[in-house]
């Protein structure tokens, strides 16, 4: 049988290395938008190029737009002179203010879950325990609205941990980088603490995957679901409201600075 061990995840980040500071501080997907318009006054603009694999001397024009409701939230299309090839690279921007603040990444009802991961029906079941979408009928709960995944017999907690480790490329993939065209392949993180200078770093999304999807698939101390340094955990919150039920995965995005 696969671990089910309680752990207690706190890290202690440094955010100097490997990252870099912005000349012009931005606070949302709009600034980034207007830096990489001005990519040839912009110095974060033309390190986020390089960054990407382009050689400055030879891009003609660069567009960037934001994207809603997907993966990718701004994405910037390059035309490279004489070739006229426009390419376009799709970003997914996380904007943060506290180091060890930490950043919903999806959120879905437990069928759309089911249905985009052929979740079996005893796991579907678990979550909606866990979520509270399904009214447990057990008594001395920490939560009677709900249960945690340790207050489950082992049985089920087991087939919950099989379930998401089986499937854990996939849905680290989907949780952090999408499907389709608007699929996200690059995710700038930017730390804007109070009277700070912002600070940034831009990785490729498959290093994105592997940073947070690498580890195992653990039940935390407080009952939630780790998959590598993914928190998978009820929504709450919402007023009490229905959406509260909803599950969500959650990553700090500061881990990315010291991967």
């Amino acid at each position: 049988m696969k671990s089910t061990k309680k752990l207690n995840k706190k890290t202690a980040f440094s955010v100097e290395w490997g990252s870099k500071t912005a000349k012009n501080g931005f606070k949302n997907e709009d600034d980034i938008v207007i830096k990489f318009k001005n990519w040839k006054e912009d110095e974060d603009a033309k390190e986020w190029l390089r960054t990407m694999g382009y050689k400055l001397e030879e891009i003609e024009k660069v567009e960037a737009l934001k994207v809603y409701r997907e993966k990718t939230d701004v994405q910037v299309q390059i035309t490279i002179y004489l070739k006229k090839v426009i390419s376009a690279e799709n970003l997914s921007i996380k904007l943060v203010s506290n180091p060890r603040g930490y950043n919903q990444v999806d959120k879905r009802w437990v069928n759309k879950y089911v249905e985009l991961w052929d979740i079996p029906d005893d796991v579907a079941h678990a979550l909606k325990l866990f979520t509270g979408e399904t009214k447990p009928n057990r008594k001395k709960l920490k939560d009677s609205r709900r249960m945690f995944f340790y207050e489950m017999d082992e049985n089920t907690q087991q087939k919950v941990i099989d379930f998401f480790t089986k499937k854990r490329f996939l849905i680290v993939s989907d949780i952090l980088k999408g499907r389709g065209k608007l699929s996200a392949g690059w995710m700038l993180v930017a730390l804007n603490e109070r009277d700070k200078p912002t600070r940034w770093i831009l990785k490729s999304i498959n290093h994105v995957l592997n940073v947070f999807g690498n580890g195992e698939v653990l039940i935390s101390d407080r009952g939630n679901l780790w998959i590598g340094k993914i928190t998978m955990q009820r929504k709450g919150g919402d007023g009490g409201r229905d959406t509260a039920k909803m599950l969500q995965f959650k990553i700090n995005p500061i881990e990315l600075f010291t991967a």
